[in-house]
């Protein structure tokens, strides 16, 4: 393949207007899963959850899978298996070494399960794919109606237990021990981030469900540690990278996930170059270097 034909794979913008026209329930689908994952993954982060994300995200696969041998509903099957996994997460464990551990035996198990199902299925070939890298699906007002209630219902239990929630993610121990229900809220947000996967499926696949959960999240953590602003950069990264991201993708010819994970990808670096610049200047821009003779002596404004 020369540069031609793969410029012409990636971007092809002919007839585009039609095609946008055909797929704006899949345009507000993408707003709507950016949103739940800017909220969402800000509490993956501070709850140090990225390797949940993506042991959640094999059993999800797994169940879509099933759910398409079976001939089911795949949004079902994924947020069956989604659940389950998170539940699994959430009770069996407790510390931060017994929980990476459940997580490790339930990421192959399900990956596993998932290939079986896949091997089994008789149908189109691109429905095997779609599951693992995403795609674009022509979602028609009934879907993107019960996505933006679930969407709303996964915020609102957010929002009723934010401060809580906040308190124990930051402080697990000091939150115990002030009464609040620690354990409880993990099983509760879990459940949540259970939820939030098995959505995200269906975009970005199973395999890739991390630039929704995760890179937005921790892109705006690069540039600040205010919580609000936190909160609202993780929502305008993720919904920029999954809109644009299936904006781009309505003018090629390959799945969905390359786009957004590389828009999601193109801003964490972004935003990574910006902190590392703000880390080298003081908070009067002056820049923090090494000394004269080199030997790493920083300087600062108190010694201005």
């Amino acid at each position: 393949m020369n540069f031609d034909d793969f410029w012409g794979t990636v971007f092809s913008f002919q007839d585009y207007g039609e095609i946008l026209a055909l797929v704006q329930n899949s345009v507000w689908a993408g707003a709507v899963l950016g949103l739940l994952g800017g909220v969402v993954g800000t509490f993956v982060m501070k709850r140090d959850l990225a390797f949940a994300v993506h042991g959640i995200s094999e059993l999800s696969f797994a169940g879509a899978a099933f759910a398409l041998l079976v001939g089911g509903d795949i949004v079902t099957g994924s947020l069956v298996g989604s659940v389950a996994a998170a539940l699994l997460i959430g009770l069996m464990g407790g510390r931060a070494r017994e929980k990476n551990s459940v997580i490790g035996v339930l990421m192959p198990f399900g990956l596993g399960l998932g290939i079986l199902f896949l091997a089994l299925y008789q149908g189109r070939a691109a429905n095997k794919f779609g599951l693992l890298t995403g795609q674009i699906v022509a979602v028609n007002t009934v879907q993107l109606q019960v996505l933006a209630v679930t969407a709303a219902a996964v915020i609102a239990v957010l929002l009723a237990v934010w401060r809580p929630l906040t308190f124990a993610s930051v402080d697990p121990e000091m939150a115990h021990a002030r009464g609040v229900p620690v354990r409880a809220l993990s099983i509760l947000f879990m459940v949540v981030l259970g939820v939030s996967v098995a959505l995200s499926l269906q975009v970005v696949g199973a395999l890739l469900v991390l630039a929704l959960l995760i890179t937005p999240a921790a892109a705006a953590l690069k540039v600040t540690s205010a919580p609000r602003l936190v909160l609202l950069l993780s929502v305008l990264f993720a919904t920029a990278a999954t809109v644009g991201g299936i904006m781009l993708a309505l003018g090629g010819r390959l799945p969905i996930s390359p786009y957004i994970t590389t828009l999601s990808f193109l801003i964490y670096a972004v935003c990574a170059a910006l902190g590392w610049i703000r880390r080298r200047r003081g908070a009067n821009g002056r820049v923090l270097g090494s000394g004269p003779a080199g030997g790493g002596r920083r300087t600062t404004s108190a010694a201005a």
